[in-house]
């Protein structure tokens, strides 16, 4: 992934929690390579700061069908890849 500015295709959170999600992963981007690790430090981060149960798929092509909480879900690209981002459970 690049260090190209998010582009929010689909989200229900509060801005302040979207702002962090976008800027944890711009910094996972940065420390990691691989998709799996850039998704699971943000999952790690949104558990830590937003409460468990969080969930995160990064990736360039998948396809999804998700059930989550209210006002915690998040859909963005950055630079080719989607993450998709949401808390359930």
């Amino acid at each position: 992934m690049t260090d190209e500015r998010a582009v929010v295709k689909n989200a229900d959170m509060p801005k302040e929690m979207l702002s962090d999600a976008l800027d944890m992963c711009a910094r996972a981007t940065e420390k990691y390579g691989l998709e799996k690790d850039i998704a699971g430090f943000l999952k790690k981060e949104m558990d830590r700061k937003y409460g468990p149960t969080w969930h995160c798929v990064v990736g360039q092509q998948y396809g999804s069908y998700v059930t989550h909480e209210a006002n915690c879900f998040a859909y963005f690209f950055l630079g080719q890849s989607a993450v998709l981002l949401f808390k359930f459970g």
